[in-house]
């Protein structure tokens, strides 16, 4: 907070910048804040620790994101992937370094929330936010923006971060527009000690039977974390490829500890990322990986990335200074993330049509099971291969065409049968 307005604040209690959600995202956009000395409050709505329906892979770019000192509560270590194509041609791939970790999410975002207190942010669970104003009788000002509780108590703030989740209400005040839209089911089941030495230190990623598909099991000590995705439509197929998938591996004897589900939802290219004095992050800005889904390192980076220029916006003494300010986090995210994002788009195109071409590349192309391990690690992303690679680039774009050209065609050889048809009856 600027010393020349620290009187008035205090008086009218407006904090600098108000976090609305406190999962990975959120935590860290509070974090991020705080560490710069600003008044930072973090609304949970939530009881903390909570659930959350979440593999709790912990790859390379998330373990760079977290904060300084952050000790990772990890359940176990991956120095293996089982890859199979709907539980056929199975095949196990090795590496000498950790390929990435597994966390439970209550004991994760728990900590992570922690270290944005240790920083200086305030908490505040079992609050329910119902819309943010930039304009209107709660707002004293131009350069303040309210946020209305459930039950009518209204906070003020200089700048605010939505990061309340992937149906965000404050995703909904800034227009935020969702392209892609997922459903993911999970079961959380605890095993005998001989069953989880078996997984101990690998997990199993199976390409399943729906288009865009895919199932995992997720080593966490005593417990299992087995779960299935698809695109939201396919609820009945997706629940029993859940089902057919845990039989297979031989654990239908068990009882789930917790069964759940969640809807990931990804934005479009053009979805906006702010409004006024309003940013928003994770998934309430529909950022994840949209061909894994993968959307933990998503929301550290945005987040942090929130906080940072959330601090800014605070600062903006006019609306076309905060202006300035969003506008410069709407192109650190498109320029970062949003590069990935766009390269994971095509994957998952391409990923749809040719499930078996992707299994057969990392199982048995030792070229494409390195990219996989240089991206779990964090040494390289999605988007840096394909813009380094020519070779990539190529057969990407060379997969990208092929639907064009058979939707080409198939639209060619309709007109002729067309034509034929017409021939026929003159």
């Amino acid at each position: 907070m600027s010393s020349d307005n620290s009187s008035a604040d205090d008086v009218r209690q407006v904090w600098d910048v108000v976090v609305v959600g406190a999962g990975p995202a959120g935590a860290s956009a509070a974090y991020a804040a705080a560490v710069t000395g600003r008044r930072v409050l973090l609304l949970e709505k939530a009881e903390l620790p909570r659930y959350k329906t979440c593999g709790g892979g912990i790859i390379g770019p998330s373990r760079d994101a977290l904060p300084p000192g952050f000790e990772l509560p990890l359940r176990d270590r991956v120095h293996a992937v089982t890859f199979s194509l709907d539980g056929r041609f199975t095949r196990t791939r090795r590496s000498k370094q950790m390929l990435f970790g597994l966390v439970n999410r209550p004991e994760f975002d728990q900590q992570l929330v922690e270290h944005a207190q240790k920083a200086g942010a305030e908490l505040r669970t079992g609050v329910t936010v119902q819309r943010v104003e930039q304009h209107g009788a709660a707002v004293p000002d131009r350069r303040t923006v309210a946020v209305v509780l459930q039950g009518g108590e209204t906070v003020l703030a200089r700048a605010v971060v939505g990061a309340d989740g992937s149906a965000s209400r404050i995703g909904a005040h800034v227009g935020v527009k969702l392209d892609q839209v997922d459903l993911g089911l999970e079961a959380e089941i605890p095993v005998p000690e001989t069953v989880a030495e078996d997984w101990r230190g690998r997990v199993l990623i199976d390409w399943g039977p729906i288009p865009g598909s895919y199932g995992w099991v997720f080593p966490k000590g005593d417990t299992l974390t087995v779960g299935v995705i698809s695109a939201r439509g396919e609820g009945a197929a997706t629940k029993r490829y859940l089902e057919d998938f845990v039989a297979r591996l031989g654990l239908a004897g068990f009882e789930p500890s917790i069964s759940s589900g969640h809807l990931t939802r990804c934005r479009t290219e053009d979805s906006p990322l702010t409004r006024g004095r309003v940013l928003v992050c994770g998934d309430a800005a529909g950022m994840l990986e949209p061909w894994t889904r993968e959307g933990i390192s998503f929301a550290l980076r945005s987040g942090r990335l929130a906080g940072e220029w959330a601090v800014r916006i605070a600062e903006a003494h006019d609306a076309v200074d905060a202006r300035r300010q969003a506008l410069n986090y709407a192109f650190a995210i498109k320029a970062g993330l949003g590069v990935e994002m766009a390269v994971g788009k095509r994957m998952l195109a391409v990923f749809e049509r040719r499930p078996g071409l992707f299994h057969a590349a990392l199982t048995g192309f030792r070229p494409a099971w390195r990219a996989f391990r240089d991206i779990t690690q964090g040494s390289t992303s999605l988007g840096e291969i394909v813009r380094t690679h020519p070779v990539a680039q190529r057969a990407l774009t060379a997969l990208d065409r092929r639907p064009a050209a058979q939707a080409a065609a198939a639209e060619q050889e309709a007109e002729e049968a067309r034509d034929r048809q017409d021939a026929a009856g003159s």
